[in-house]
């Protein structure tokens, strides 16, 4: 499997995780909305023909989980992907929120 590197574009309103593979000129992405104080959606997960099977959605769900970890927010899960792996992983529940303004 190819090398999947991710990164983070924030804006104040909405954002999205990007991931890249080198060679591939296609990019995939997370995208998310801030919903209010330590919380944000999850809204859409999008991964091109160009790096289908190369674990790219999985790579994005990981480094959103981790970021949620390290910053302290919480996941609204809007994305029928990130929906059906958090449906998959109840462990993750002290991540995710179904509540827009809740706090961590």
């Amino acid at each position: 499997m190819a090398e999947v590197t991710i990164t983070k574009e924030d804006g104040a309103l909405r954002g999205r995780y990007v991931a890249r593979i080198e060679g591939v000129d296609a990019e995939g992405e997370i995208t998310f909305t801030h919903r209010g104080q330590g919380i944000i959606s999850a809204d859409h997960t999008g991964v091109p023909d160009a790096m289908s099977g190369q674990g790219v959605a999985r790579a994005l769900l990981n480094f959103l989980l981790d970021d949620a970890r390290q910053s302290g927010f919480r996941i609204i899960p809007i994305c029928p992907y990130v929906r059906g792996q958090y449906a998959r992983h109840p462990e993750w529940a002290e991540l995710f929120t179904t509540k827009p303004g809740e706090d961590p």
